[in-house]
């Protein structure tokens, strides 16, 4: 039997609780001090406050206080935080952490670096570790995968990645069920890459749905042409992007199965319907107030990049008419309806 610490009990996090526990292991989820009330529910319940199913029989629950006690003896950590969480977890648990304990993280996101560089939260962590002398690797896990479907046992693929092969494959075997299948990979920036990439995308392709709803009426159905107008147009820029990130055809394929489940059941989607029915940005936070979107943070530093990489001579903007245009609506007030006649294009002699 293993031991596995989650800190963070947020949705995703939380609900990978179900399969490690449900194979016989023990569970502790830590909240971070943002999730008093979600671990005070848990200890009353046995059921996360966001979740229709109770946890399985066992899981063990702390508040973030305890959460050396937590770790103690865990054959591995998941860091469940969101990306706003980022240097929080570096600050209060990987600086105290022994570095021998091994880390898988669920948050997904890129930062940009002052050349355009994007690089991925496991690296960002390991570069800071490594100036105050401590140094680990962390893995990570990248795929479509919703929580809310995760906990109702729905079918799930997703990668781990990591640069130490037994740490992952022993985490695989810790975490993988009949409704829950684990890829390998040692490319850590392509997959870390191809599953942040796509958040702008997503976002522009949900406009499409509100879009409909302006020009037709909320009562006129899917109209999939522009979807898939804008599927397409996703697709060839984040591979253009990932070509530049050095990432497996693996993971670039990951990161596309990503992009279908973020436009069709994430968070990413509901701002996205918003601006395409023609809120502003503004309007639409105050209506989604309290949703946590971490997409929006990763596609303003996806297009900083390029935008730099483009001053710098390395890339071309008008590679990438999608992601400009999100950036544009999301902090330029421009309207949302997209700019169709630019993803065409003209291959003959």
């Amino acid at each position: 039997m293993k031991t596995v610490a989650i800190i963070g009990a947020g949705m995703m996090g939380s609900a990978l609780a179900f399969p490690i526990r449900e194979n016989g292991h023990e569970v502790r989820l830590v909240g971070t001090p943002l999730d008093r009330d979600i671990i005070e529910a848990c200890r009353k319940n046995g059921q996360h406050l966001k979740f229709d199913r109770p946890f399985p029989a066992g899981v063990l629950y702390y508040q973030f206080e305890g959460w050396k006690e937590a770790v103690e003896g865990a054959d591995f950590v998941i860091c469940g935080v969101s990306s706003f969480g980022v240097d929080w977890f570096l600050e209060n648990v990987l600086v105290e952490l022994n570095p021998s304990v091994p880390v898988l993280s669920v948050t997904k996101g890129l930062i940009n670096l002052e050349d355009g560089t994007l690089i991925s939260y496991p690296d960002y962590w390991q570069r800071e570790l490594a100036k105050r002398g401590i140094h680990r690797t962390v893995n990570a896990i990248g795929g479509p995968c919703t929580s809310y479907e995760l906990v109702y046992h729905d079918q799930t693929e997703v990668a781990f990645c990591g640069e130490v092969s037994q740490q992952i494959r022993m985490m695989k075997e810790t975490m993988q069920t009949s409704y829950y299948h684990i890829s390998l990979t040692n490319d850590v920036v392509g997959l870390e890459s191809a599953v942040a990439l796509k958040n702008g995308y997503a976002l522009a392709i949900a406009m499409t749905i509100g879009l409909v709803n302006r020009h037709f009426g909320a009562d006129a159905g899917l109209h999939f042409n522009s979807q898939a107008a804008a599927f397409y147009q996703g697709v060839k820029e984040m591979r253009l992007l990932l070509e530049m990130q050095g990432a497996s055809r693996d993971c670039e394929n990951i990161g596309i199965g990503d992009l279908y489940v973020t436009v069709y059941g994430g968070r990413t989607r509901k701002v996205g319907i918003l601006l395409g029915e023609g809120k502003t940005y503004r309007e639409a936070m105050e209506i989604l107030s309290g949703v946590t979107l971490e997409s929006l943070v990763v596609s303003r530093r996806v297009y900083s990049a390029i935008a730099r990489k483009a001053e710098l001579g390395k890339a071309k903007l008008a590679d990438f008419p999608m992601l400009c245009h999100a950036a544009a609506v999301l902090d330029e007030g421009k309207d949302a309806e997209l700019p169709w006649e630019m993803f065409t294009f003209d291959q003959t002699t």
